[in-house]
């Protein structure tokens, strides 16, 4: 009883976290979301509904929605939760009637869906079992004539000018090829030819593009709660896999006590990159 307990709370704990980093990702990459919106926009026409497949806390959601006012969203994913607080984000502003809700594990099965105009995957993709199986389900799910939307990350956000480390420069470096290194062993897909897997579930591949992410200081404020959410993901996620001295130089970087700390420093950028496909049902 007491490891289920400890196990249901790891699990709660788990998904606050992630909850957090994403309501982050969408607050601080609000221009990327638009510029990511606009180029789905530019290749497609009157769209009114909409899939967002893995929709976590609404980042794609709610982007979506801004760019196609006419539409109406399906967010699905796995975790009630995240879910949940999807829900109240939309009800909060006045969008609740525009977006509807499914709690579902795409890989035990396809839930009810009706067909829609758009299906959107934002780094959701890899995280499924068997994600040729799902891209055949979305392409059933679109109207002919759809599109399929596909973005991947290919590297996590950065922060830190390569110099800081707190004695040890390059420790956000050394961490995120650490990670890196785990996501490949934990997730087998994170390196697939979306390209090419996207084709042979029958659609065809009308335009990739990678979109680069460098926001130079001053970065917005929510940049500090950003960098301090998603490396105090990192430092859990790599427990007993850092060196210490890396380890005690993530720790002072995370202490909101210390001066070094990411939420206090003026100097912190966003850096990353992200990849997307666009492919029509023919």
């Amino acid at each position: 009883m007491t490891h289920g307990h400890h196990a249901h709370d790891h699990h709660q704990h788990e998904h606050q976290h992630l909850a957090e980093i994403l309501d982050l990702d969408a607050e601080v990459l609000h221009a990327h979301l638009a510029e990511l919106t606009g180029w789905i926009d530019a290749h497609t026409g009157a769209v009114h509904d909409i899939l967002d497949v893995g929709a976590g806390t609404g980042t794609g959601t709610f982007a979506l929605l801004r760019a196609f006012p006419r539409s109406t969203v399906t967010a699905v994913d796995a975790a009630p939760e995240m879910l949940e607080r999807l829900a109240a984000k939309a009800r909060q502003h006045g969008l609740a009637d525009r977006v509807r809700t499914v709690a579902a594990d795409l890989d035990a099965g396809w839930p009810d869906l009706a067909p829609v105009d758009l299906a959107w995957a934002s780094s959701s993709m890899h995280h499924m079992a068997d994600p040729d199986a799902v891209l055949a389900r979305l392409h059933a799910t679109l109207r002919p004539g759809g599109l399929l939307a596909v973005v991947e990350m290919t590297s996590f956000p950065r922060f830190l000018p390569a110099d800081v480390g707190v004695g040890r420069p390059g420790v956000e470096e050394r961490c995120n090829a650490l990670i890196d290194a785990e996501r490949v062993r934990r997730l087998p897909h994170v390196e697939a030819d979306w390209t090419a897997r996207i084709a042979k579930a029958g659609f065809t591949v009308e335009a990739e593009r990678t979109f680069a992410v460098d926001i130079a200081p001053p970065a917005p404020e929510a940049t500090r709660r950003y960098a301090h959410a998603t490396l105090s993901r990192i430092r859990e996620k790599l427990d007993g896999l850092l060196d210490t001295d890396d380890a005690a130089a993530l720790d002072v970087l995370l202490d909101p006590e210390r001066p070094e700390s990411v939420l206090r420093r003026d100097d912190l950028s966003v850096r990353t990159s992200r990849q997307g496909w666009l492919a029509r049902r023919t």
